[in-house]
């Protein structure tokens, strides 16, 4: 089985560059266009891809549902695929949050991974749901999988399960709309599992 992690695509709050978080916004013209040639790409690729799981959010649901039609599946919503809930920060861009909320943005720069902006949640917070919702999923199926989700969920995923920084994930794991990496599911299960042993001990 192997598991594939896909972005939604573009919406207006993304040309904006305003942070979407867990606000509903929905694809864009452009955004339903690049879903359809994710999904022709899926259907000619050799990925062989029989399930999809979504988040919920409008963005992402669209996305499934137009790879979906193509591949001839119903996507399932789930819950823990969700964007991480950026609170009060949702609305404006990076650069606005870092002038207005000036102190906020600070401590949460200085320690991304466990600080909490104002009425949202941290990667870690993001981690503890996410983590089951993908043990879930990989236990259960056992075809190939694709999980159409956001960007800050794929890069706490992957930033997890391959040891980086969490300062550092937007360097390495950053993805464009509508866009697909694997997952290394052993890997995943090998760091889930010492993550397991080590609430046990």
């Amino acid at each position: 089985m192997k598991l594939y992690l896909v972005r939604h695509g573009e919406t207006d709050w993304n040309i904006e560059n305003k942070i979407q978080g867990q606000t509903d916004i929905a694809l864009n013209e452009k955004g339903r266009h690049q879903a359809k040639e994710l999904a022709g790409e899926l259907a000619g690729g050799g990925f062989g891809v029989r399930v999809i799981y979504t988040s919920g959010q409008i963005r992402a649901r669209q996305t499934a549902e137009i790879i979906g039609q193509a591949l001839g599946i119903v996507p399932v919503a789930v819950k823990g695929l969700e964007e991480i809930s950026l609170g009060k920060w949702e609305g404006y861009t990076w650069k606005q949050v870092r002038e207005v909320f000036a102190e906020d943005y600070q401590l949460w720069q200085s320690n991304r991974r466990y600080q909490v902006p104002p009425q949202g949640e941290s990667y870690q917070q993001l981690l503890d749901r996410l983590l089951p919702t993908i043990d879930g999923i990989i236990s259960k199926e056992e075809e190939n999988t694709l999980v159409v989700t956001h960007s800050g969920v794929i890069m706490t995923l992957m930033s997890y399960v391959y040891d980086t920084p969490f300062e550092d994930m937007a360097r390495h794991y950053k993805m464009g709309n509508a866009k697909i990496v694997q997952l290394d599911g052993d890997l995943f299960y090998q760091r889930y599992s010492q993550l397991h042993s080590f609430n046990k001990s």
